[in-house]
């Protein structure tokens, strides 16, 4: 199998995405150079083997909808996805799909959508475990209360792509 990976430099700072032949599987923001080791571990514990070979061109449709997304033509991500992870965080990450650009939802209200209403908690992990940042886009996640909650690549991102999208002050 071969495993490529590209480095989008985004308005927001760069991000490394790794791809298959038979789809995106991780997304995280942070250069090639940072992120590269913490893939392999996750390469590793999902038993994703093959050789990482640094390749635009199996990414430029990836990287064509970045584009399109941060110059604000494009709302909906249509990428095929090599999903890793387990029967809760599927569910999860499926609910976060299903949150419209512009739109925000409370954990309670995704663990709702996945089939668990008093899992918030761990709709936090899962979220927190999202290996498609922006594609499944968790940072539409916010508290009940309104405000702000972690996000794995810094609340600054999060704002900033809830701002790109029109869902935050």
């Amino acid at each position: 199998m071969r495993v490529y990976y590209a480095e989008y430099n985004s308005p927001i700072g760069p991000i490394t995405l790794i791809t298959t032949d038979k789809g995106l599987c991780f997304v995280q923001f942070g250069n090639v150079s940072d992120v590269l080791p913490v893939a392999e571990k996750w390469r590793s514990k999902h038993s994703l083997r093959g050789t990482l070979i640094e390749d635009c061109v199996a990414l430029s449709d990836v990287i064509q909808q970045l584009d399109e997304y941060f110059s604000g033509k494009r709302e909906k991500m249509e990428v095929t996805f090599e999903l890793f992870g387990t029967p809760f965080q599927r569910r999860v990450w499926h609910a976060l799909e299903h949150i419209p650009y512009g739109e925000t939802r409370s954990y309670k209200e995704i663990a709702a959508a996945a089939g668990s209403q008093k899992a918030v908690r761990a709709v936090g992990s899962a979220n927190n475990k999202n290996p498609l940042s922006i594609f499944i886009p968790c940072h539409r996640v916010i508290g009940s209360n309104g405000k702000l909650v972690g996000y794995g690549g810094g609340l600054d991102k999060k704002i900033a792509l809830l701002r790109l999208e029109g869902a935050w002050g």
